[in-house]
């Protein structure tokens, strides 16, 4: 990773408003014209903006339950065509499809733009409001926001990066740079497919000409206002691991009473055998063999970032959000944001087996199966991975434990001084919002097939507005903010066009 000499100082970039004296010049390209007819469009625009948002809401598109298919690539389409795409069609891959659009607005550079148009599995029993039902609700501390599955992961965001389009194209203006869009309708179940609808003919070299790749968020804090703008994220492996008496040729082929334990071998208790040797006893840190030798220790440049962000964010205010009250070894704030970076994961989603019912049933089950996810840092991959996976296990004879993997990708790393990450820090300067960088997100994203080769482009998050809740109930995204320190749609929506002039005028 570039250790950012001359561009950007090395503690420059703590408050935006600081970095921007540095990379003062792009501003220019908006400083005599405070864009009313713009900002007027988007006001104008204000209720269909919401509609578009709780319409997609409401059209949920599910790959874990093969819910929503074709119709949500279909709906992606028209809503690429309704925001002024010339272009834009579904491409196939062997799992759900994706869709390419371009725009072409005759400018110098092109900017690529990632959206996902699926969403994760939700109980309608645990929310507060419907899940699909995308109600505008008063949310106190924050004002009025829609709450709904998908509303802050990607949807808000991405319809507000929609809405900015929209009032460009009713105030008249062309946009100052051309865009490729790639949406894809796997994400949540970590992108099997993606690499084929980037792979495309029509699609790589179109991404080719852009300056790089931005998926659109809403992640400003409630506390301070600010933004973190991530370097890199984790890349992350989705799998399954089984323990069946047929495949083990020990313990029952299908459920039996459980007095039979006095003799018969437990599927689960070899799954829960096989499990403790991935990690230690408290389950913190990975153990399977090789793995730590493919860690990349952090720069010293790396853990610089990582103090910063310790100082320009409040540790109390992410405890509160996570619903936790320590970190793990009872590690400081600095030491637990090191962790976050640095270290790579072993944990388990769920366990299914046996009886899931209310009350016990007396039975010794013939399967048990955990849902495992992975996340990988720098210089992992997703098929090194795997093999030391499967080579772990074999070598402590477990064998018979089946490996089913259902997608997955490796870690994204983008240059701070590259293009696209100054285009970011002057358009927080030019709105006032204050930015830190990240080494990366714990969090991931299939960036990897942007930043990898053969495509090697910058790439990363980019917006502003809050929203909370993702992949959990209750999830919401504002809409009209009462918090000072957040930006309502309309402004955030406001931040995509400054952020498109920017990226016109960074060299």
């Amino acid at each position: 990773m570039d250790e950012a000499n001359g561009i950007i100082g090395r503690r420059a970039m703590l408050k935006c408003a600081v970095a921007g004296a540095a990379l003062s010049a792009p501003g220019a390209a908006l400083a005599a014209d405070n864009m009313a007819d713009v900002k007027k469009a988007i006001a104008a625009g204000h209720d269909a903006a919401v509609k578009r948002l709780q319409d997609w809401i409401r059209l949920p598109s599910i790959a874990a339950e093969n819910r929503g298919y074709p119709e949500g690539a279909e709906h992606m389409k028209q809503l690429a065509l309704d925001a002024g795409f010339q272009h834009a069609e579904i491409v196939p891959s062997k799992g759900k499809p994706g869709v390419f659009a371009t725009l072409d607005a005759g400018a110098k550079k092109t900017l690529g733009i990632y959206f996902m148009y699926d969403v994760k599995q939700f109980d309608p029993a645990e929310w507060e409001h419907p899940p699909l039902e995308a109600k505008l609700i008063d949310k106190p501390g924050f004002g009025k926001v829609v709450m709904g599955r998908g509303a802050v992961n990607q949807k808000g965001p991405q319809a507000t990066f929609l809405a900015a389009l929209h009032a460009m194209k009713a105030a008249g203006r062309k946009l100052p740079v051309n865009l490729v869009l790639v949406a894809e309708g796997e994400e949540e179940i970590a992108s099997p497919n993606f690499h084929e609808i980037v792979t495309a003919p029509q699609v790589a070299p179109a991404l080719k000409r852009t300056v790089g790749v931005i998926i659109p968020t809403g992640w400003q804090s409630p506390a301070t206002g600010g933004v973190t703008l991530a370097l890199g994220a984790k890349g992350a492996v989705e799998f399954e691991l089984t323990v069946s008496g047929e495949k083990w040729g020990r313990g029952p082929k299908g459920d039996i009473h459980s007095s039979e334990k006095a003799r018969v071998d437990s599927p689960p208790w070899r799954l829960v055998a096989a499990l403790s040797t991935l990690v230690t006893p408290d389950g913190n840190t990975v153990k399977i063999d090789g793995i730590e030798e493919k860690v990349r220790p952090l720069s010293a440049r790396e853990r610089e970032l990582i103090l910063l962000n310790a100082r320009a964010n409040s540790e109390e205010a992410a405890k509160k959000s996570l619903g936790v009250s320590r970190w793990i070894d009872d590690m400081s704030w600095e030491e637990s944001l090191v962790r976050l970076a640095q270290v790579p994961t072993v944990n388990i989603q769920g366990l299914v087996s046996g009886y899931m019912g209310p009350g016990g049933k007396t039975v010794l089950p013939g399967r048990a199966t955990a849902k495992i996810e992975m996340r990988l840092v720098p210089d992992m991959t997703k098929e090194d991975t795997l093999a030391k996976l499967r080579a772990h296990l074999d070598k402590r004879g477990f064998s018979d434990v089946e490996v089913n993997v259902s997608g997955g990708y490796g870690p994204t790393e983008t240059a701070e001084t590259s293009a696209l990450i100054r285009a970011e820090l002057a358009t927080c300067a030019r709105l006032g919002v204050p930015a830190t960088l990240s080494p990366r997100l714990a969090g991931s994203w299939p960036g990897v097939i942007f930043t990898g080769p053969p495509l090697s482009l910058p790439a990363g998050q980019f917006g502003f507005g809050h929203g909370s809740g993702a992949h959990a109930p209750n999830e919401y995204f504002v809409i009209e903010s009462s918090n000072p320190n957040v930006m309502g749609m309309d402004a955030a929506a406001f931040g995509f066009v400054d952020f498109l002039y920017q990226v016109a005028a960074t060299a």
